[in-house]
């Protein structure tokens, strides 16, 4: 099976269409120095031309110290003259690629001479793009469909992301390590993406997409890395942005309520004000982001069946209504200290409300009895504050650098949960609260240095993280609450590590090989009392080397090849012990027995430059060990189902990416991608041990998937431009089951007033109406489908002034 599907998608890679980048601008440098003496030659001059001969490119001329500079080269072929009154003329070879931002020609001898030579000319050929094939780059503010709304929500609809149960996606998985500005932190989730559908999309710039990450980054993360960079001007004096977007969701009521419950959410108002300022005067550089998001949502609308071996059948709706209020302020400043010194003080504050009203309904198989209502109010705060020292060498040569940094992070989880169970026979009132708070320290040491042809990268990282947890349950009357499993858990992280990358371009040639060694020490410390868990724990040292080759046909074709090993460790909330009663007979439980699952991952890319526009395809393959995945299972003599995350044995994915972009007119631009995959999970043992001890057999599923998105862009005139996206998303795979296709299109337009200072926008969400999330679940002795009514139209609009 697993080689006819190759084939099919061998077969596909040849006739796929792909993607683009933006061009990248190079800084060259080096010294020159006479060939007898060994003196600097200061005041030579320093010009890069075309290969050809024909065209000036850029000048300057050497310091005092015979060092030169050159910056904002497009990469191409160039040649680079040397000239001086005494001295022969040199001219140089000088290719400029992709991979490096800062290129060392090093050292120039030059020869004396009694007569001067004549003037040589150089030419060169600029590339349109410049594709890094292990990096996709977007701007925020050109997906006008998604304008006012979450990042989250700003990434729906980009190639290789899907959202699915509020998590991003890359080409079907959910092991995804999401920085911001670089870093890990708690606004984004260390490991388990919180928070990420409540940062407004107002505050970013740009996303990038790593899918096969260099050594240099944390190896966590098997399908690869999304940074969030926010907006940060480099404009002299005072200038900012000041913007404010609204709107409305849920329309209208998609699907009426069971019996006896309290209304859905409708015409749900959002509101989200944003200020990004900017003070930047001679060795200064002030910054400030402020944003508010407000924002009622019909977050979850799941109506479900589930149907058990001895011919129970209960039907369910688990519907809640969200409130929400999320601030974010980040400030700091830069300051440059000497030419080559300078410090970065930042800090970041989060803070994140979130109350649900929610309410459950059980009923029988034809509807008769209502077997219990579960009704429940959650009030959550988290917040979230970081601040970040970091120093920056720049030796001699530009892009010859050493930057140090260390950067705090604490987070506090406070949840509340109060319920009221009412039964036929009875009624009780049931609590709990849990607090958690993160503490994490990271420092790391990078070092980088340029060559004529590619350059090093090497650091040290080292991480120290702390989660004590106090989970406390007030029972009522006949309470399902597990009052038992109540109590303190710590979570304890250790990790340090090492890494190497080195980099070489050619005309012809690129290549990358790095190397991470990382340690691991984790201890998860139970309260000895606890009725089910005792502390656990593991480490680990392991290598996670990444390869990189690239055959460079001509200035349009090239050829890659990538391989990296990378690894999921399981994070806080995977292994938290308290069971969670959002659900009152679907209860999701962590287990700190849980160990990470390691990935080898290969994949060979293909990028060709047309003109306006580009074309990437990708064929991956990735098998992972110790695959972990929540198992739904039941207890002996209960029909309760719980939810725990477990170790798997083997899975593999084998697919193929694939994007095409295009300026087909002046007013029209499009971009379409897709994605097919065979995601497989080996048949595997399960032994659970909450509430009770109980095994059972978990067997192979499989199931070829994919998606199709496509985005278009009209620029009716010069300052109005319109959008429109659609994304289908066909059946895939998830543990014990499947997930059903799903489709949705997106409308918006933007118009650009007040001298290009200030736009205005207006757009809208699933303007179909159907975009519902559909899973089938097959447990050891029930059947459960479901189809989620969520919130999924909106429309938002919205004003941006600049200054």
């Amino acid at each position: 099976m697993r080689t006819k599907f190759l084939a099919i998608l061998s077969f596909f890679l040849i006739g796929s269409y792909g993607v683009s980048a933006q061009s990248k601008k190079t800084t060259v440098s080096g010294i020159i120095k006479d060939g007898t003496t060994q003196l600097a030659l200061p005041f030579l001059n320093v010009i890069v031309k075309t290969a050809s001969g024909n065209q000036f490119i850029a000048g300057t001329i050497t310091a005092e110290n015979g060092r030169f500079e050159l910056s904002n080269l497009l990469n191409g072929n160039y040649t680079l003259e040397l000239t001086v009154v005494g001295y022969k003329s040199q001219t140089i070879p000088l290719y400029i690629g992709e991979l490096s931002e800062f290129l060392n020609v090093g050292t120039i001898q030059m020869e004396q001479a009694t007569t001067a030579l004549n003037e040589v000319t150089v030419s060169s050929k600029q590339q349109m793009i410049n594709a890094k094939m292990d990096k996709k780059v977007f701007s925020v503010s050109d997906n006008i469909t998604q304008s006012g709304g979450s990042v989250l929500q700003s990434m729906e609809n980009l190639p290789g992301i899907t959202v699915q149960d509020g998590k991003l996606q890359l080409r079907g998985n959910d092991k995804v390590m999401v920085l911001i500005d670089g870093k890990q932190t708690a606004l984004a989730g260390f490991g388990n993406q919180s928070g990420l559908d409540n940062i407004p999309a107002s505050a970013i710039d740009k996303i990038e997409i790593i899918n096969n990450p260099s050594a240099k980054f944390d190896a966590n993360g098997n399908a690869g890395v999304v940074n969030i960079i926010y907006k940060k001007s480099k404009q002299q004096g005072l200038n900012g942005k000041v913007s404010i977007g609204s709107g409305y969701g849920a329309l209208w009521e998609r699907k009426s309520n069971l019996p006896t419950i309290r209304p859905q959410y409708q015409m749900t108002p959002k509101i989200n004000p944003s200020l990004s300022l900017t003070y930047r005067k001679s060795k200064i550089n002030l910054f400030f982001q402020g944003d508010y998001l407000y924002t009622e949502t019909l977050n979850k609308n799941e109506f479900a069946t589930r149907t058990y071996d001895d011919g129970t059948i209960v039907h369910q709706q688990t519907k809640r209504n969200r409130n929400t209020h999320f601030t974010t302020l980040k400030s700091g400043f830069d300051w440059t200290l000497n030419d080559q010194n300078a410090v970065t003080v930042s800090g970041l504050f989060g803070s994140e409300k979130i109350i649900d009203h929610g309410d459950e309904p059980f009923f029988n198989g034809d509807y008769s009895q209502r077997m219990r209502l579960w009704q429940f109010v959650e009030n959550e705060l988290k917040t979230t504050a970081m601040a970040s020292v970091s120093w920056q060498h720049k030796f001699e040569d530009p892009g010859h650098l050493l930057n140090a940094g260390i950067n705090y992070t604490f987070h506090r989880e406070d949840e509340r949960y109060a319920f009221n169970n009412i039964l036929p026979a009875f009624s009780g009132n049931d609590s709990f609260k849990l607090l958690s708070d993160e503490k994490v320290i990271d420092v790391n040491i990078d070092y980088v240095k340029p060559f004529k042809y590619g350059r090093i990268e090497s650091g040290i990282k080292f991480r120290n993280r702390e989660i004590p947890t106090n989970m406390k349950f007030f029972p009522g009357l006949n309470s399902p609450l597990d009052a038992n499993a109540g109590g303190k858990a710590t979570y304890k992280e250790i990790i340090p590590a090492v890494y190497g990358n080195y980099v070489y371009e050619s005309p012809k040639i690129e290549a990358e090989l790095g190397l991470r060694m990382e340690y691991v020490r984790l201890q998860y410390d139970v309260n000895p009392n606890h009725p089910t868990y005792k502390s656990d724990g593991y480490d680990y040292s392991e290598p996670f080397p990444n390869v990189r080759f690239a055959y460079k046909f001509n200035d349009k074709n090239k050829l890659s090849i990538f391989y990296n090993r990378r690894v999921d460790r399981p994070n806080e909330v995977d292994i938290r012990i308290f069971p969670k009663y959002d659900d009152a007979e679907i209860i999701k439980v962590g287990n700190p027995a849980l160990r990470p699952q390691f990935t080898n991952s290969f994949e060979l890319g293909f990028k060709r430059n047309i003109e306006k526009g580009y074309l990437f395809v990708s064929f991956y393959d990735k098998s992972v060990d110790n695959t972990i995945g929540r198992i739904a299972a039941t207890a002996p003599g209960s029909n309760l189902i719980y939810a725990v995350f477990q170790n798997a044995d083997e899975s593999y994915s084998i697919g193929v990416e694939t994007v095409f972009s295009k300026e087909l007119a002046s007013w029209y631009a499009m971009n379409l991608s897709g994605t097919v995959y065979q995601n497989t999970i080996d048949p595997f043992n399960v032994r659970i041990l909450y509430p009770v001890e109980n095994n059972f057999r978990v067997e192979k599923q499989q199931l070829v998937s994919g998606n199709v998105k496509s985005n278009n862009t009209f620029h009716v005139t010069k300052t109005f431009s319109g959008q429109m996206s659609a994304v289908w998303l066909a059946p895939d795979v998830i543990p014990q089951g499947k997930i059903n296709s799903r489709f949705s299109v997106d409308l918006g337009i933007k118009k650009s007033i007040q001298k290009g200072k200030g736009e205005i926008f207006l757009n809208a969400t699933d303007v179909l109406n159907t975009l519902t999330i559909r899973k089938e679940i097959q447990g050891t002795n029930f059947r459960y489908k479901s189809s989620d009514y969520y919130e999924t139209q909106a429309v938002r609009f919205g004003y941006t002034y600049k200054f």
